[in-house]
């Protein structure tokens, strides 16, 4: 989705304000569109995509039409990510999952970046992190991170079964990566989970997602 910023139209509102100002000149430039991607946010239809899992098979969004959707963002070297699958994390997946929800966990670090992953190696990160996830996407070019505005690791987003995000944003209001920490959170995703399954509207639709910036290419040094 574009939203389109016309310099026309903002220059005709200065004009209408400042009466008193002298015409623009014959010659002058003429205004310029400016197309700016908006970010998808709670209500806007979820992106589409594909990626490729670690089992080397594509899927897309599409394919789970239907279904409700969470999508997370992780890098098992960030300590934010790392206090999360102590244990929350993986509980929180299975919850989701036994009750039919679609668990896309997505790597989006680019290669030779911290968490990046392929090959037997991110075969075995499902066994290695004991994780329930539904399946382990791979995004190196950080495409699909970078559509969805993923900034952190972790950051999540649940679609519902229409298509359309209901949730965007940190998995909880303790911003910290002390285990500790997890004894009495509010888990915003686990909320909205259960707020969808209730047929109610999501109570908490965002939050401020914390944790470390994701290692998209143009983060590789040299």
């Amino acid at each position: 989705m574009f939203r389109v910023l016309t310099v026309a139209a903002a220059a005709a509102l200065v004009l209408a304000a400042c009466q008193q100002q002298p015409a623009a000149a014959p010659d002058q430039a003429p205004a310029t569109a400016v197309v700016i991607a908006a970010v998808a946010g709670p209500g806007d239809m979820a992106p589409a995509f594909t990626l490729v899992d670690a089992e080397g098979v594509p899927r897309s969004l599409a394919d789970f039409k239907g279904k409700t959707v969470v999508l997370e963002w992780t890098n098992e070297g960030c300590p934010y990510v790392k206090k999360h699958y102590t244990g929350a994390m993986q509980a929180l997946q299975r919850e989701a999952t036994a009750d039919g929800v679609v668990w896309l966990t997505i790597i989006s670090s680019a290669p030779g970046t911290q968490g990046f992953v392929e090959g037997e190696e991110a075969k075995a990160w499902q066994a290695k992190h004991k994780a329930a996830f539904t399946h382990l996407l791979l995004d190196p070019t950080g495409e699909v991170g970078k559509r969805y505005d993923a900034k952190t690791t972790p950051d999540m987003r649940i679609i519902d079964p229409e298509g359309r995000l209901i949730y965007v944003g940190g998995i909880d209001d303790k911003p910290t990566n002390k285990v500790e920490d997890l004894q009495g959170a509010n888990n915003f995703v686990r909320a909205a989970l259960a707020d969808a399954k209730a047929g109610r509207p999501v109570q908490t639709a965002f939050a401020q997602p914390y944790g470390c910036s994701i290692k998209y290419p143009e983060t590789v040094e040299g």
